[in-house]
């Protein structure tokens, strides 16, 4: 049925009736959304609700992630018509998932922001659904742990990163990409014995207690092993996967504010993806997609990849 259902699809995000299956509209025409989801304000029965957060006011380095949401969702339409490949179901016919479009706030008054995005994650929560969140600058995590926590309690945090963001900072208003971890850890809404930081190559003195995986570790003992042990550190605690672009090689993602050479490759990602289905994951994000040094269009590709997986992994309790 792809073929003659090509033919007649088009504007899914606004015309599908039926929050699951596959989408054949054409990838390259149509109005976007991710992995050609209906966009709704309307949670009624929703699994999984897919949200923007187009947020780039703390970076350190390189700006550009505020166009993150768009290319991803732009580059999630390859994906679409198939069902995510390597798993024993298919999320996009098996449960009903919504993009939810962007936040809304106002990008001059900085310091309204925090409040406004763990109210958008709150109202997910509420309605019974989780969150996929697609940035962004990595800050971005902090005001939604601060929602998870409130329903689940202390989060583990399974993080894949160059860089660990727990760099000290006591001044809890400041909004800054490098040390968002950090505050999480100290306010009690991560619980760092049972979090873990994936794919870190870069120099912090205090990672405070948070279990470190580097990006040579990967290399040398494999993404099956990596997998192993993250589960073993995670155990049943609920979970919340962040995923910073930048945890890939700049050679798989150089898209993004802070490069760093040695990272995970995307095969390495995808099967440490993969392979830690069954942690009781409860929400997560894409981070650090920057448009303006994608070239090639590659690092938006590895977000909605990398996302498809989240979801996937966030089905594994209701489908497996």
């Amino acid at each position: 049925m792809a073929l003659e259902d090509a033919k007649t699809q088009i504007d899914m995000a606004f015309t599908r009736e039926d929050l699951r299956g596959p989408s054949f509209e054409l990838t390259f025409g149509g109005a976007l959304s991710f992995l050609r989801r209906r966009y709704t304000k309307d949670l009624s029965g929703v699994d999984i609700a897919v949200t923007g957060v187009p947020f780039d006011q703390a970076v350190t380095n390189r700006p550009g992630t505020r166009l993150g949401p768009r290319a991803i969702r732009e580059a999630s339409a390859l994906q679409a018509p198939d069902a995510p490949y390597g798993w024993p179901y298919d999320v996009l016919s098996d449960l009903a998932i919504v993009d939810y479009g962007d936040l809304a706030f106002d990008y001059a008054d900085i310091p309204s922001f925090p409040g406004l995005l763990t109210d958008h994650i709150r109202g997910i929560l509420n309605a019974g659904a989780a969150s996929l969140v697609l940035g962004g600058d990595h800050y971005i995590s902090f005001p939604i742990l601060k929602a998870y926590a409130e329903k689940y309690g202390p989060m583990s945090l399974l993080q894949f990163d160059a860089h660990t963001d727990t760099w000290a900072d006591d001044d809890m208003d400041r909004v800054d990409h490098g040390t968002m971890f950090y505050k999480a850890v100290k306010s009690g809404i991560v619980d760092p014995a049972r979090s873990v930081q994936v794919g870190i190559r870069t120099t912090n003195a205090d990672t405070l207690g948070v279990n470190i995986i580097d990006a040579r570790e990967v290399h040398e003992t494999g993404p099956k092993a990596v997998a192993e042990k993250i589960k073993s550190i995670l155990g049943n605690h609920p979970t919340y996967l962040s995923f910073d672009i930048d945890g890939l090689d700049p050679a798989y993602a150089p898209g993004t504010g802070t490069p760093v050479w040695g990272g995970l490759s995307s095969a390495q990602a995808a099967s440490i993806l993969r392979d830690i289905a069954g942690i009781n994951i409860r929400g997560g994000d894409v981070v650090e997609v920057s448009p303006p040094f994608d070239t090639t269009g590659a690092t938006a590709i590895a977000g909605a990849h990398a996302a498809t997986e989240i979801l996937c992994l966030l089905g594994w309790e209701k489908l497996a």
